[in-house]
């Protein structure tokens, strides 16, 4: 495959964009990087068309009755009507004008040292394009994805259910589409799903969905939806599932007998989000710091689910348990129980797992393994967040149809 080097050398001032005749500003339009010619015509009216675009969302931003805008409105820009198209995020509306897709190159700081990318990386794109949908659809207020309604409210949404299945992790500098779009669950709360897919080929990485429920911040309780919020969303739900769930997976509750813990977890004040309670993400690496190191370097998470009991503050002191479920190799596996064991103990020889041994034998089977975080009350340990995960050996993959 070729590669594109490119080394620019140049000094960059900023120009009054007010003034057509700025010097710096009608050499900018001349620059040349190796290997190209200087702008098309073409190129120029292209990027004006963008800037268009950009300049369509400027007009459209919140503007307060008084008629003030602060410099942080100002500089966020949210639009107050729904747009198709936003170019800075490379995104547009689909699904018939109530889905969002969003088209992201995988960056070299979001992959691993095998080059694809990390679970971390993965969730934190999921939740940014559900951001990014709110965002272009108009209803977004000054807050962590609450509509204007909900503001009014002094309501914020909390996920409480979220399952997440990985067939393929992109790879560094793979262009990749996400949609999500949203749907009705229950009286009260709110289904968000999501399709990773490949941009060159079309085949699906991965497919998620989730639960959301509304909780009034400052007394940190549910609520029910209003009808204004209804109203509000309502008309964005759709009838779609990413994960077809007949009946939701239950997830047993661990205790203090399990076989991997990992004590004394603290929050930092980067994990807090923009709702001061630590980030869905940072539980997911708190439940992975159960799992053992050996483990990990010869197995890939193909799917987790979470349940959601509780938030986490960042004065909490967590503590992950982590057991292995030696019921779930699927698919016409023969090996005995102490195979499995052995497995978790990793007391097999390299050569058996690299050739044809175990592993070569369960290209289609997983592992299994239940998680729990939980922080010390008053009296007793407290639960935050109950979790299932499913891992495949890093050579096997399973492909999703369409």
């Amino acid at each position: 495959m070729a590669s594109f080097y490119c080394h620019v050398s140049c000094s960059i001032r900023c120009s009054n964009r007010d003034n057509p005749d700025d010097p710096n500003k009608q050499k900018m339009n001349s620059v040349k990087i190796h290997g190209t010619s200087a702008m098309s015509g073409a190129n120029l009216d292209l990027l004006s068309q963008t800037a268009g675009a950009a300049t369509a969302l400027t007009s459209v931003a919140s503007v307060p009755e008084n008629g003030h805008i602060s410099k942080e409105q100002l500089r966020q820009n949210i639009p107050t009507k729904k747009q198709s198209v936003d170019p800075y995020r490379q995104g547009l509306i689909i699904e018939g004008g109530v889905g969002y897709r969003q088209t992201v190159v995988t960056r070299s700081y979001e992959v691993g040292p095998d080059k694809t990318a990390t679970l971390e990386s993965i969730l934190n794109l999921l939740q940014e394009t559900a951001l990014n949908h709110v965002w272009v659809s108009g209803l977004l207020g000054n807050g962590f994805g609450a509509t204007h309604g909900m503001m009014r409210n002094n309501l914020i949404w909390v996920v409480s259910r979220m399952q997440v299945q990985l067939d393929q992790y992109p790879i560094w500098g793979e262009v990749i589409e996400i949609d999500t779009w949203v749907g009705e669950s229950g009286k009260n709360g709110m289904r968000r799903d999501w399709l990773i897919r490949s941009h060159a080929t079309g085949q699906i990485f991965a497919r998620a969905t989730s639960t959301w429920v509304m909780m009034n911040q400052q007394t940190r309780r549910l609520s029910k939806m209003p009808e204004e919020v209804r109203a509000e969303i309502s008309p964005w739900f759709i009838e779609k599932q990413a994960i077809k769930e007949d009946v939701p997976e239950k997830i047993v509750k661990l205790d203090d007998k399990a076989k991997y813990v990992k004590s004394n977890l603290q929050p930092k004040r980067s994990d807090l989000d923009m709702n001061h309670h630590v980030n869905n993400v940072k539980y997911v690496k708190w439940m992975l710091e159960a799992v053992p190191d050996q483990f990990l370097e010869s197995y890939q998470l193909s799917s987790i689910i979470l349940e959601y009991k509780r938030e986490c503050g960042s004065s909490d002191i967590v503590q992950s348990l982590c057991e292995p479920d030696e019921a779930t190799i699927l698919k016409g596996g023969q090996q005995q129980l102490n195979e499995i064991n052995l497995l978790n103990g990793f007391s097999l020889a390299s050569g058996i797992l690299d050739n044809h041994g175990l592993l070569g034998s369960s290209h289609k089977e997983t592992l299994g393994y239940t998680h729990l975080l939980q922080v010390k009350g008053n009296r007793k340990y407290e639960e935050i967040v109950r979790g299932s995960t499913r891992w495949r050996p890093k050579h096997s993959a399973i492909s999703f149809t369409s």
